[in-house]
């Protein structure tokens, strides 16, 4: 898991793009019993990872199996499932969890083989399971920036077109937090 991010702990407000009632629905948990998807999408800092986190942490609530994971580590662990001959098994095993978060989609250049093994994991996942993708992206510019036209319709097609989307606006929450903690530990003069 990211980081211990309890649903309360999730900063509500629509000049972030979160409203409370959309919320306190992603938390009940019926868009993982609808197998559904959940796409965070917002600029660096704006906790995309800490929501898919809590979004996470409350489905454990609900007795539902989650697993976070960046896509990176995630892109790691299957090469080495592949040349080990553990390919099938693995993405089995990540098939099985009811919520997988992939944290930090297309964040950085996918290889060919990279993006395959991104649809295979999400065509074992489709209308079985829930995925939470979260990225700087917004959706309309996954095609360019995952490069092959079949492969990001194949991607877009199991993700987004049965995703809640959120979009995150607004300053950096690490930054805030940062500011905040130098403010109350400065010494008085």
């Amino acid at each position: 898991m990211y980081a211990q991010a309890a649903p309360d702990q999730v900063i509500c407000d629509p000049a972030r793009g979160l409203e409370r009632a959309l919320w306190r629905e992603l938390t009940g948990g019926g868009w993982v019993r609808a197998k559904l998807n959940v796409t965070i999408v917002g600029a660096t800092g704006t906790g995309k990872s800490f929501v898919a986190s809590a979004l996470a942490y409350a489905a454990c609530q609900l007795g539902f199996r989650a697993q976070f994971l960046r896509v990176s580590r995630l892109l790691e662990q299957l090469a080495v499932a592949r040349m080990s001959g553990e390919y099938a098994a693995t993405l089995q095993r990540f098939a099985k969890f009811d919520v997988l978060v992939l944290d930090d989609f297309l964040m950085a250049p996918m290889t060919d083989t990279e993006r395959r093994d991104i649809v295979e994991l999400l065509e074992d996942r489709y209308d079985k399971s829930s995925t939470i993708l979260t990225t700087q992206l917004p959706t309309k510019s996954w095609h360019e920036a995952i490069g092959d036209p079949t492969i990001a319709d194949a991607i877009c097609d199991r993700v987004v077109h049965n995703s809640h989307i959120l979009s995150l606006r607004g300053q950096s929450m690490r930054r805030q937090k940062g500011l905040k903690a130098k403010l109350t530990t400065q010494p008085a003069d």
